[in-house]
């Protein structure tokens, strides 16, 4: 496994120690909740989703936890990294949209890595995933694998419904029906 796998796994876990000892309720987001489910492992950074309400609750865990926090401009997440990587991202808002407890809640309870977290359903983390695809990025060759792997696990009515306002994400649906995977 590369260095960077490593990296990422202690990260993932070391975070999910802290948030499940002091808090706040988060689950697994993004490719790493792919990842559960059955896709390839990302190589880029980690994602949990907490309540909108309880950021400054998991960015004073994560600090306390040994984490850099670190709040970019864009106003809907924070990261928290080990030493010169970041590499967790703490989401609040999904494409613009407050995350809330029952977000939280209606992740299922996984093992990751010997740890029980929530994750999200791969449902929802491609409906996110093509909703965020837009003008500035639209790389579908990195979502295929990904969809490829986990597809008997999404409901594929409910991501084309998630999805049918942003026309990048209904041109990958029809790319991916017509390549049989939503079959």
């Amino acid at each position: 496994m590369p260095a960077r796998n490593n990296d990422l796994r202690s990260a993932l876990r070391r975070a999910a120690a802290a948030m499940k000892a002091d808090g706040p309720d988060f689950a697994l987001a993004g490719s790493y909740a792919l990842w559960v489910h059955g896709a390839p492992e990302p190589v880029h950074d980690v994602d949990f989703v907490v309540a909108e309400s309880d950021v400054e609750v998991a960015a004073k865990t994560l600090a306390e936890a040994g984490f850099l926090i670190e709040r970019p401009p864009e106003d809907w997440l924070f990261k928290a990294s080990v030493g010169d990587n970041f590499v967790i991202d703490v989401l609040h808002r999904l494409n613009g949209v407050p995350v809330d407890a029952t977000t939280i809640e209606r992740a299922a309870a996984r093992d990751v890595l010997a740890i029980s977290m929530r994750v999200l359903s791969a449902t929802e983390v491609v409906t996110e995933k093509l909703c965020s695809l837009n003008e500035h990025h639209c790389d579908f060759a990195s979502l295929l694998p990904s969809v490829r792997a986990v597809r008997e696990q999404v409901d594929w009515v409910s991501v084309g419904t998630g999805t049918a306002h942003n026309d990048f994400a209904v041109a990958f649906l029809v790319l991916i029906d017509r390549l049989g995977i939503t079959d």
